[in-house]
């Protein structure tokens, strides 16, 4: 609890605290610039930002009107927690001198990094900064390394180890011939760091059981969790449920299978023209592959009792995975940043996922080519959604599925060296030139929702415009 005395023992202490942020915000404070500092705060481990002091030594409160009734306190509280997901509470004391304001952020979840418009922010000296690369890397490394070192199976005779792995899979993925002996198969796994010799027999860690586990459930528990779920269910809702299994085999090895059965699931597609003509399923299979691979990959292995999740819909298929993107949702398609490194460079060798960050770019290229609208990529409170829909005519679609589909389509077309134009989103959309001014109208409504901005290197007129990305 945060009282006056706590106040006085922080303002009398001789060391300056690095915990702790003084402002005087003697009559208000920037709702962005709070924002910003306490994603800086919580980066560094959590602290205490204080309104109502004066920034340099010696600390004097001299008192503070931001935020000056209950009802603005709550408000900033709920903003807080929208905009960065963190709880931050806040102490209103009656000092003798003034009103203090003290906001208490709690520090950033382990491995994971928070950003307020695409920025990591941390603190140097007065001035907010960007994190340094090096600093990014430690908090991405953090526990994840411990998890799949750690031993799903210890004390492992040669025999259970080839029980329990799917040994020949792996060599197939890897394109090798399989060894004449067992000892070169153990071998083998050890130089991958995907078994470790112990005095009483090898170590199975985690990393090996997740991919490679003929079965997961042979394992433990907690790593039978880990297995993929997937749900039908028959209608546009969860009321009735068609099928709900889990694809228990290690990620790497029963990967093709588990899209193979997802794919096979689908219903038909109802209406595709033009670019497919034969009867397809509803959703691509290039889609399907490459946010799945996501959700297995960037998934967060420290969340207990969840784990990847496939729903498919008579018009949606919504994949998700525990934990929050390190990057923004906006950024998918041309940025990446995986949090479990190690998972990620075995599955790409095993030709399951690239590391390289394509995956997304080519999740939207299926849909503009099934003519499907544009994916959506969801964050909430402790998961991460991604969402394909099966075909909607142009009129079909809402407003926001427009503006998400003008704004993805122009981030494909610029990592492309491409730049977006109306005819180019006229012909995303399968329209004709009659459908200019409609066109026109969907651009405009992007540009205003702060996703797009107009290319000034390009002809000013109108009909020649071209249009970049806001981040470009």
């Amino acid at each position: 609890m945060i009282t006056l005395e706590t106040l006085e023992g922080w303002l009398n202490s001789s060391v300056e605290h690095e915990q702790l942020e003084f402002k005087e915000a003697k009559n208000q404070f920037d709702n962005t610039k709070l924002m910003k500092y306490c994603v800086a705060l919580a980066n560094e481990g959590g602290g205490y930002l204080i309104f109502g002091i004066t920034d340099k030594r010696p600390h004097q409160v001299v008192g503070s009107q931001a935020f000056p009734t209950p009802e603005a306190l709550n408000k900033i509280k709920a903003q807080i927690v929208e905009k960065l997901r963190l709880r931050v509470e806040i102490t209103e004391l009656n000092h003798p001198k003034g009103r203090v304001l003290v906001f208490e952020v709690p520090t950033r979840p382990t491995g994971q990094p928070i950003a307020f418009e695409g920025a990591y922010l941390m603190r140097a000296g007065e001035d907010l900064v960007p994190m340094t690369p090096d600093m990014l890397k430690r908090i991405f490394a953090e526990d994840q390394q411990d998890w799949f070192s750690q031993p799903a199976r210890s004390n492992a005779s040669p025999d259970e180890v080839i029980a329990l792995l799917d040994t020949q899979t792996y060599f197939e993925l890897l394109e090798l011939p399989y060894p004449t002996n067992r000892d070169a198969v153990l071998e083998r796994l050890q130089s991958d760091q995907l078994l470790q010799q112990a005095s009483q027999g090898w170590i199975i860690p985690n990393l090996s059981a997740i991919l490679l586990a003929k079965r997961l459930d042979n394992f433990s528990f907690s790593l039978a969790r880990k297995a993929a779920r997937i749900i039908i269910y028959e209608g546009a809702n969860k009321l009735h449920t068609r099928i709900d299994q889990t694809e228990q085999k290690g990620y790497a090895v029963g990967f093709e299978r588990l899209v193979d059965f997802v794919h096979s699931s689908a219903p038909q597609n109802r209406c595709v023209e033009e670019v497919v003509r034969e009867e397809v399923k509803m959703f691509p299979r290039q889609a399907l592959r490459e946010l799945i691979a996501n959700a297995l990959v960037h998934q967060d292995f420290l969340a207990t009792g969840t784990s990847v999740i496939i729903e498919m819909y008579d018009d949606r298929v919504e994949i998700s995975n525990p934990g929050i993107p390190p990057i923004k949702v906006e950024r998918f398609i041309d940025e990446y940043r995986s949090r479990n490194e190690q998972l990620a460079d075995l599955m790409r060798r095993f030709r399951v996922c690239e590391e390289k960050g394509s995956g997304i770019d080519k999740v939207i290229c299926a849909a503009e080519a099934y003519q499907l609208p544009a994916p959506d990529f969801r964050v909430g409170d402790i998961r991460t959604i991604a969402v394909l829909f099966a075909h909607q005519d142009f009129n079909e679609m809402s407003q926001s599925d427009r503006i998400r589909a003008c704004y993805q389509h122009c981030c494909l077309l610029y990592i492309s060296n491409q730049r977006m134009s109306n005819q180019s989103l006229r012909e995303r959309f399968r329209l004709n030139k009659s459908k200019t001014g409609t066109v026109s109208q969907v651009i405009g409504a992007t540009k205003e929702a702060g996703l797009i901005k107009l290319d000034e290197s390009e002809s000013s007129s109108t009909r020649y415009a071209r249009y970049l990305p806001f981040w470009a």
